[in-house]
Order: C-alpha cells, then structure tokens, then sequence
C-alpha cells in the first residue's frame, strides 16, 4: 500500500542508516555516532510530545538501551527507526509512571521545524506545523491522535511500523493519523490554509 505517491520524497537517510547500524553492530563505533545523528532529531521530538522537557533525559536512557542491545537488532534502516522509537516509548511511559503524570503533546517547537518531508494528503496542514498555533492543536489532540501524528511526521515511521511501535493494528493508527491531521487541516484554515478533507477516513494512500 505504501507504493506511488506516499514515497515522493521518502526518507533518503533510511538507506545511509542501514549501512551505518550494519557497521555499528560490528563494533565501528563512528558507524554508530552516524545513526545516532540521524536518529536523534526525530527521537527526541516524538519524545518532547510524551514527556516535555524531560525528554534529552529519556532519551539519553533509551540510546543506552539501544546500544547494549544492538546486536539483537535485525533489520535496515526503517526498521531501525521504529526499534528505536519503541523503546524510547517504553522508556517514556516508565519516566511518566513514575511522575505520575499524563503524556502529553507539546514543547515540540524545535523539531517540527525540521520535518521529513510531508507524505500524506494533508501536506498543508503538515508544512505549518511549526507555527505556534498549530503546535498548540498538536497538544490538544487525543492521545492516539497525537502519537500517531508524531510518530509518522516527526520520526518519519511509514503506518506498518509505527503501529508496531504502538501495538495496535496498522488500520487504527492510519485511522487516527488521518483524523488528527484532518483536525489540524482543518482548524489550521482558519490561518489560510485549506483543506479539501476527504471525507472516506479508510484511504490515507
């Protein structure tokens, strides 16, 4: 399904952080410093919307746990984003039952500035999601809305993997990215952007 369209720009790296997580788990320690910089801007704003400002503290946890599980890790380098992006969530919802405190959706100013480039039918709604605004919508969505927004724009996962990441079936996580993107389309027009909204939730593309 993720075939055409929905590859127009891709994540060019995807190739380049394979080949680095190969060496890595071979013991070249520069490989290793290469994936963590490609990695790591996505990492930590799907972090920033979990856990706020404490996420460079989770996500120092979770690079730990990455490198000393590195040689269990089999895969290229999509499958690589989401191994990472699953435990850093994992170490997220440790940090906040431990705070006690809800997730949330927020202070992801600095790395939505830097998104993959859009791949869904909502690029408008996407390419202003570094206003303030729109970051704002971003923290008031419901919490599967949000993640799955996060996880898709702001880590760059395609819909298989990020519902892996979030042990839920593909079908409901594009469902609920749909839903949150339509939701920021839409309440974004008021600043001029529009929004056409298909109306059929199910086709994402």
């Amino acid at each position: 399904m993720g075939q055409g369209g929905e590859s127009r720009r891709g994540r060019p790296s995807d190739g380049e952080l394979g080949a680095a997580v190969a060496r890595a788990q071979e013991g070249d320690e520069a490989a290793f410093a290469v994936a963590y910089r490609i990695v790591q801007p996505g990492l930590l704003g799907y972090l920033r919307g979990l856990v706020g400002d404490d996420a460079e503290d989770v996500a120092s946890d979770a690079w730990l746990e990455i490198a000393r599980d590195l040689g269990r890790f089999r895969g290229d380098g999509a499958g690589f984003r989401g191994w990472t992006a699953t435990i850093a969530r994992h170490r997220a919802l440790d940090h906040l039952r431990r705070q006690k405190v809800r997730p949330r959706a927020s202070a992801l100013e600095q790395d939505l500035h830097d998104l993959p480039g859009p791949h869904s039918t909502h690029d408008q709604a996407l390419e202003s999601l570094g206003t303030q605004h729109a970051l704002d919508l971003v923290a008031r969505l419901p919490r599967d809305q949000a993640e799955a927004v996060l996880l898709r724009v702001v880590v760059g996962l395609d819909g298989p993997t990020a519902a892996r990441v979030l042990g839920k079936r593909p079908g409901a996580v594009r469902t609920a990215a749909h839903r949150g993107l339509k939701r920021l389309a839409r309440r974004l027009g008021a600043e001029g952007v529009t929004d056409d909204g298909p109306r059929t939730l199910g086709e994402s593309g």
